[in-house]
């Protein structure tokens, strides 16, 4: 039997029939410092009740899979360190060893699908790394949306990425990429990027009736919903590309890789744009948030 506690909130929005979002917590754990990373998150968790939805934050803590977090649990893993970042891999074993673990895109679906969640919102997904043609790095994000029946709000794929490779096995993989409101992929950081978007949708009641369909269909898998990131907040690709040139020269360099490349990336990206990255990612991820709220909210009415 999986060990599974649902914050009070999300028992009741349950109970009620509430819609619920799932949240990720490696945003928490690997994305920014204590206190800043505590304060986003509530304020992403607010931005998803502020648009009639209910927050659910996905961890694994002391070898229980936790479907929301309470206030002091939230403040409990954000001043963590050494926290395990889990997905598909290692998931179980946290939870069977009792351990205690931030969940990736892969891992907070999984948990999501467990609670019958139906609807995510993230950042950005993981993807195909560059180079991966000799170094086979290819997040298992894209794999675990082509098995898990949950919708996923990001901003795209993250711009350190092989974007081009990513969109191409997802297109292989058979998961539906859809972006809200224009033609082009957005690009993490950036609004637009030069790749047509395979599918466009304008409202997020189209986004839930698709998702509805493929349940009836009976087609595995859920859906990338690529929600661009507000105008005022992104930074254009040409400022980007140099930046990620030399982030991921240097990772080279060192010899990082595995799970350790993106934090390094993001985390040279953050140093080399004077923190404007970071403010973009905040930006990005609660922006998702109502949209996901919204893509939940008309799901519930199909």
């Amino acid at each position: 039997m999986i060990p599974i506690s649902y914050s009070a909130e999300v028992a009741a929005a349950r109970e009620n029939d509430t819609p619920i979002v799932a949240l990720e917590s490696t945003i928490i754990t690997h994305g920014m410092p204590y206190p800043q990373n505590v304060e986003t998150a509530r304020r992403v968790e607010q931005d998803v009740r502020d648009n009639n939805a209910v927050p659910a934050t996905i961890a694994v803590m002391n070898g229980v899979l936790h479907i929301g977090l309470s206030d002091d649990e939230l403040e409990a893993l954000g001043k963590s360190e050494n926290v395990a970042k889990l997905s598909r891999a290692d998931i179980a074993a946290c939870i069977a060893t009792g351990g205690t673990g931030a969940t990736t895109v892969a891992a907070t679906m999984i948990g999501a699908a467990q609670a019958g969640i139906s609807v995510f919102a993230t950042g950005g997904i993981g993807g195909v790394h560059k180079g991966a043609e000799e170094t086979f790095d290819i997040s298992a994000d894209l794999q675990e949306l082509a098995l898990t029946p949950v919708t996923v709000v990001a901003a795209g794929a993250k711009a350190i990425l092989d974007l081009n490779k990513t969109y191409e096995v997802l297109e292989t993989l058979g998961v539906p990429v859809i972006t809200l409101g224009q033609d082009m992929l957005p690009a993490f950081w950036s609004a637009t990027s030069d790749l047509a978007s395979p599918l466009r949708m304008d409202n997020a009641s189209d986004v839930a009736k698709s998702h509805a369909m493929r349940g009836e269909m009976g087609l595995s898998g859920g859906q990338l919903v690529c929600n661009p990131i507000p105008q005022d907040a992104q930074i254009p690709a040409e400022v980007l590309a140099p930046v990620i040139a030399q982030a991921l020269a240097e990772a080279d360099a060192q010899n990082i890789n595995a799970k350790a490349v993106t934090p390094f990336l993001l985390g040279r990206i953050f140093e080399l744009t004077e923190g404007r990255s970071l403010t973009a990612n905040i930006a990005l991820v609660r922006n998702n948030a109502r949209v996901a709220a919204e893509i939940a909210v008309a799901l519930s009415k199909t």
